[in-house]
């Protein structure tokens, strides 16, 4: 079998499998297009790329979405909702504590958030 489908860039398990144009870990649900993995290699020589919940590229000014309740930490604490906008983001080049995203959350103020957290909008 020389049509071997390459591993999952996202958790390197080798069990993906072909739907559509798409290909698909069943592992950690991650989708892919198999010409984006060559995109990747051009892409992280020049940086690195930093991608949404569902593996959309990210970028400076992008809308997104909150896909996962989270509680907020600090002196204000708080709540972000499920579904709440986020607009203009900021990727960090350097993340802090895990954090790669620097936003201003409505009501909330300036906060970094995770990109495993949000859905481009």
């Amino acid at each position: 079998m020389s049509d071997q489908l390459p591993s999952c860039p996202e958790c390197s398990e080798s069990y993906t499998y072909e739907q559509g144009a798409l290909l698909v870990c069943p592992m950690c649900g991650h989708e892919w297009t198999p010409a984006s993995d060559s995109d990747d290699e051009s892409s992280s020589a020049e940086g690195e790329v930093i991608r949404d919940a569902v593996g959309n590229l990210l970028a400076d000014g992008d809308a997104v979405t909150v896909v996962k309740g989270l509680k907020v930490a600090g002196s204000g604490g708080g709540t972000i909702k499920v579904g709440t906008k986020v607009k203009s983001i900021r990727l960090l080049e350097q993340p802090v504590n895990g954090h790669d995203i620097d936003a201003s959350v409505p009501s909330l103020g300036r906060i970094y958030l995770k990109s495993s957290v949000v859905k481009k909008a």
